[in-house]
């Protein structure tokens, strides 16, 4: 009876802070701007088919991509058991599913749920090796100094000690079956682990403390890691799904245009054309300056980023180097959003996004290739941040590199970027 309310306590302790923390991040990222992105809904749903659940952009690179699907699909299957924890706590009964007609079922999940956790934790130990033994240049970089990598390093650790909790129940509990019946559970790795680690313990007491601490620390590492995963880059397990559906689906290289410049040209073009009464709320603004400039699914992306490091590692600035790493744009922003969370979601603490966090050299750095938003995992768009925030510096405060002032007036005064009247564009043709 004890361990029924422990565990009900726990559970609506940890969901209930899990619940607080999301919604507070979900406040954060309705700071940003309206944009459409609930058109075409049967090519949004296909995109996050294959792009989020079918991991179609992680095979670019098929050696991670094989060990991220090897964590993908245990991740998924896991949460089997992790039901059946669930009942078993709150009836307080063990192995529930166990003891009823589907005990061959039962069998089956429960041992290919083991190998899968084998291989994880293999794939785990090459997670770490690729961070910290082998060193890969992209894991390794400025902005992942600190927080970030201990951050990774950490959900490792977590990662390891949820499938050591995890034999060490199934093994006890084989080997308590055996002691008692001759006849184990017949889990497929754990009908030989158990004996191996817990064969020599002939008292089903103790058989039966371990198999609970095995229990509870599986249970108590799955509510760590929930209650983790606000704070940590791993937010993207929940935020990639949608983070995909409302992914661009316009073509690469297409620009939005700014509605300010757009209704300016509308009251150009047509002088019938009635200009809506301004007020403070309804002043016009070119660009972004913080992140409540930005739109809400630049704010989604930036929660939703894994700090994988691909856009970086492609980014043709980075690579000759420049001081851009689309990587540290995202990074930036969602440090930013979540230091505009502390302040009860007020911008106004004399920061912004562009000049404490974002560099005027990081965005002049970029070619507008986007190479960062073809390579990302799940659709994130560094570029469309960089835009908005090198088209704050240009039209709110004239801040233009000397390379390009000369491009820019011959644009206005020429209509191209050429410093030839439109009239002479065809002597060129004359010429023998």
């Amino acid at each position: 009876m004890i361990s029924i309310v422990v565990f009900s306590l726990l559970s609506v302790l940890s969901v209930g802070m899990f619940t607080w923390k999301m919604r507070s991040i979900i406040a954060q990222i309705r700071l940003g701007k309206k944009t459409q992105r609930l058109d075409q809904p049967s090519l949004r749903f296909k995109t996050m088919l294959l792009v989020a659940f079918g991991q179609k952009k992680m095979f670019n690179r098929p050696i991670p991509a094989l060990l991220h699907f090897v964590f993908y699909v245990a991740f998924i299957i896991t949460q089997i058991e992790l039901i059946e924890v669930f009942i078993d706590g709150f009836s307080g009964s063990h192995r529930i599913f166990y003891h009823t007609d589907f005990q061959q079922d039962y069998v089956f999940i429960i041992s290919t749920i083991e190998v899968l956790s084998v291989l994880t934790f293999v794939a785990t130990l090459a997670f770490f090796s690729r961070r910290n033994i082998v060193k890969l240049p992209r894991f390794n970089m400025k902005e992942l100094l600190g927080w970030p990598r201990k951050d990774a390093n950490l959900i490792l650790l977590f990662e390891l000690l949820l499938i050591i909790f995890i034999f060490t129940m199934n093994g006890a509990d084989e080997a308590s079956k055996l002691l008692q019946s001759n006849v184990g559970y017949g889990f497929a790795m754990s009908q030989y682990l158990g004996p191996l680690f817990f064969g020599r313990i002939n008292n089903p007491e103790i058989l039966e403390v371990l198999s609970k601490i095995g229990w509870w620390g599986h249970l108590l590492m799955v509510f760590v890691f929930l209650n983790y995963l606000p704070y940590s880059k791993h937010l993207h397990i929940l935020f990639a799904f949608p983070n995909t559906y409302f992914s661009n689906l316009d073509k690469k290289g297409k620009f939005s245009n700014m509605d300010a410049v757009t209704q300016e040209v509308k009251l150009m073009l047509d002088p019938t054309l009635v200009p809506a009464e301004m007020t403070s709320d309804t002043i016009a603004s070119f660009g972004a300056k913080d992140v409540n400039d930005l739109s809400w699914k630049n704010l989604l992306d930036a929660y939703s980023c894994t700090e994988c490091g691909r856009c970086t590692s492609v980014c043709p600035a980075n690579i000759t180097g420049k001081a851009l790493s689309p990587r540290k744009i995202m990074m930036d922003t969602r440090d930013r959003l979540q230091e505009v969370g502390k302040n009860n979601l007020n911008c106004m603490d004399g920061k912004s996004l562009l000049g404490d966090y974002i560099t005027e050299e990081e965005l002049w750095a970029c070619t507008s290739c986007n190479a960062c938003v073809q390579e990302c995992p799940v659709n994130i768009d560094p570029l469309s941040i960089i835009v908005d925030l090198r088209r704050f510096l240009v039209m709110e405060e004239s801040k233009v590199p000397s390379e390009l002032t000369g491009m820019l007036t011959n644009i206005e005064n020429n209509g191209a970027p050429w410093q030839f009247s439109p009239a002479d564009r065809l002597k060129w043709t004359e010429e023998n």
